[in-house]
């Protein structure tokens, strides 16, 4: 299985965030039967990370595609992080985690440390795409310029020895904020071929993707994952946006978005999957639950029919960008 349309029925990936306890904590039994329903409806493609309730998401999946055919799917993870046996007081995202300490490091030794370890959760001997996680503002503040250089000096060259080496295929960013991504893919001796961007590129919010970020990647030959493309939940009903509370200028839009949908018979989270998947650098998109019943319900709304008046609505009111790629459609 060399690409992402090898792997991809319909473009979407199966991201495990929510499995490493997330908001609440996940029984075992439903956070297996959430993994094997993505699988029964075709799903080939898992995104996890270390952060991920501190390990847990890696160690659910790696338990589960432990009896399939490595060659059968695609697997990602994440480094900047690594684990250890050191316990801490779990607070914010993944309150609900194991209490393993993660320590946040971007250099050379960190990075070997961090793949290792999710081999070994992961319960495999290879990865086809890794990511360098949260080197971004909305993690690292004001210092996440100097994070950037440590990964550049770090993370960046070790990944890029491996994909010449053949270890992984590929290796980008994986982040909630474009700058990062956007920077990465002007490098020379370092570039990214694969990058994820979570939450910029969706119904919601793409304005500043689409300045830069998109043409940057269509133009550097950067395929796109599209993590989070109903922004935490907000879109669809959910308690969260970018991981945190919904502002209420989102509520807002998110009705008015919720008005138009009716009008025209269209669910937002299909139109949320069409609207992420149809720019042509986006290759895959990987909402997240913990629900089996959920995934059956993504696959069916990204092969939904939307009449294109709902569309030209959106883009009238001024909810999509007139520049935004629209399904059905290039640009």
């Amino acid at each position: 299985m060399k690409t992402f349309e090898d792997a991809l029925k319909h473009k979407i990936g199966f991201g495990t965030a929510p499995l490493g306890n997330m908001f609440r904590e996940i029984p075992e039994e439903e956070a297996q039967k959430t993994i094997q329903s993505a699988w029964d409806q075709g799903v080939r493609y898992f995104d996890t990370a270390p952060f991920y309730g501190a390990g847990l998401a890696e160690m659910r999946l790696g338990e589960f595609l432990s009896n399939k055919n490595r060659d059968d799917y695609l697997l990602s993870t994440k480094v900047g992080r690594y684990v250890t046996d050191e316990h801490e007081d779990k607070e914010g995202l993944f309150q609900y985690a194991r209490n393993n300490k993660v320590i946040t490091d971007y250099t050379e030794d960190a990075t070997k440390r961090s793949i290792e370890q999710s081999l070994e959760r992961l319960k495999t001997d290879r990865l086809d795409f890794v990511f360098v996680h949260d080197v971004s503002p909305d993690f690292h503040g004001d210092q996440w310029v100097g994070k950037f250089e440590e990964a550049r000096k770090g993370a960046f060259q070790v990944l890029t020895q491996l994909r010449e080496e053949g270890v992984i295929r590929s290796w980008g960013l994986g982040v909630n904020t474009t700058e990062p991504i956007e920077i990465a893919m002007e490098l020379e001796e370092t570039k990214p071929d694969v990058c994820l961007s979570a939450t910029q590129y969706t119904l919601l919010q793409h304005e500043r993707a689409l300045q830069r970020m998109m043409k940057t990647a269509e133009k550097n030959d950067v395929d796109l994952v599209i993590g989070s493309p109903y922004n935490s939940g907000a879109l669809v009903g959910g308690d969260h946006f970018d991981y945190g509370k919904i502002p209420q200028h989102i509520k807002e839009r998110v009705s008015r978005l919720n008005e138009i949908g009716q009008k025209y018979n269209v669910p937002l989270k299909a139109a949320g999957l069409q609207f992420s998947t149809s720019h042509n650098a986006v290759k895959s998109v990987i909402p997240g639950s913990t629900r089996p019943d959920r995934i059956k319900e993504d696959i069916d709304m990204i092969q939904r029919d939307i009449p294109k008046e709902f569309w030209e609505e959106l883009v009238e009111k001024g909810f999509v960008s007139s520049e935004a790629p629209l399904p059905g459609h290039s640009k």
